[in-house]
């Protein structure tokens, strides 16, 4: 780890997760508040958040971000990510809890940002999620696991370096699964499967009610997809202790499917 963390591709790549996420829950909450922000001619409409818009508005950007900071940190922008490319040995502890970190207080910057630029909206919680009327905490829960569990075997598959049948944009079909969480989620829990851009919102408002479960859902979710996909649908073959080795020295390595036990094919570092 020590040696990592003297690396300057490593800090490079911190400081991108925090960028990228700064910028990320910039777009994606202020797409999300400028609803209440209406033209001024238009006395007669009342102003309703457009969920399309919104699920749209975090699908791109994070499609944005992943295409900009992609080869610099990988893009993981969401801890739940992080976490499940840590348990699927991609990357070490010490990059996981400092992408996690990093994502953490970009979020945090970014919702304070929009604070100010907001301050006119009455009660304005900038995107905290909750619960909506009728839907209990066991059913929340439920739904971020299920909506993060579609996104992170996303991730994890289709950035797969095994597989050479991948066409099109990594970046947009990414985002593509993060604005399909949100049409999904939006109505029951305000779609909470970034925990990152949940912290940030109930950091910068102080109101931390039910907010185990934005942390709790999505990490449930991403964990059992990482381990799923990589222990049943495309189990590597290698030795498992050979592959945690990269949790402590952030040795990338990649597998070949259906090879003998020690075919393997070495990746760089990203």
């Amino acid at each position: 780890m020590a040696s990592e963390f003297k690396k300057k591709a490593f800090w490079r790549a911190v400081v991108a997760e925090f960028v990228a996420m700064s910028i990320f829950v910039f777009i994606s909450i202020g797409a999300a508040l400028g609803f209440k922000f209406q033209p001024v001619s238009n006395q007669t409409a009342v102003p309703t958040q457009d969920v399309v818009k919104v699920s749209l508005a975090f699908g791109l950007a994070i499609a944005t971000m992943a295409q900009s900071v992609g080869h610099i940190s990988g893009a993981h922008l969401n801890p739940a990510v992080t976490f499940g490319c840590l348990l699927s040995c991609q990357i070490s502890i010490l990059k996981a809890v400092m992408y996690i970190i990093a994502q953490c207080l970009g979020a945090v910057v970014a919702t304070a940002i929009l604070s100010g630029v907001t301050t006119t909206i009455p009660s304005n919680t900038l995107g905290l999620n909750g619960l909506s009327d009728g839907v209990s905490a066991g059913q929340g829960l439920g739904v971020e696991i299920i909506v993060t569990f579609q996104l992170v075997l996303c991730v994890v598959a289709i950035t797969d370096r095994r597989r050479n049948d991948v066409s099109g944009s990594i970046p947009l079909a990414i985002g593509l699964s993060v604005a399909l969480g949100h049409l999904i989620a939006i109505d029951y829990t305000g779609c909470g499967m970034n925990p990152a851009r949940s912290f940030g919102s109930a950091v910068v408002t102080g109101i931390f009610t039910q907010h185990w479960i934005f942390w709790v859902g999505p990490m449930i979710g991403g964990a059992a997809a990482s381990i799923i996909y990589d222990f049943i649908l495309a189990p590597r073959t290698s030795d498992l202790r050979d592959r945690i080795k990269v949790w402590t020295n952030g040795q990338v390595e990649e597998y070949e499917l259906d090879a003998d036990d020690h075919a393997r094919v070495e990746m760089k570092p990203k």
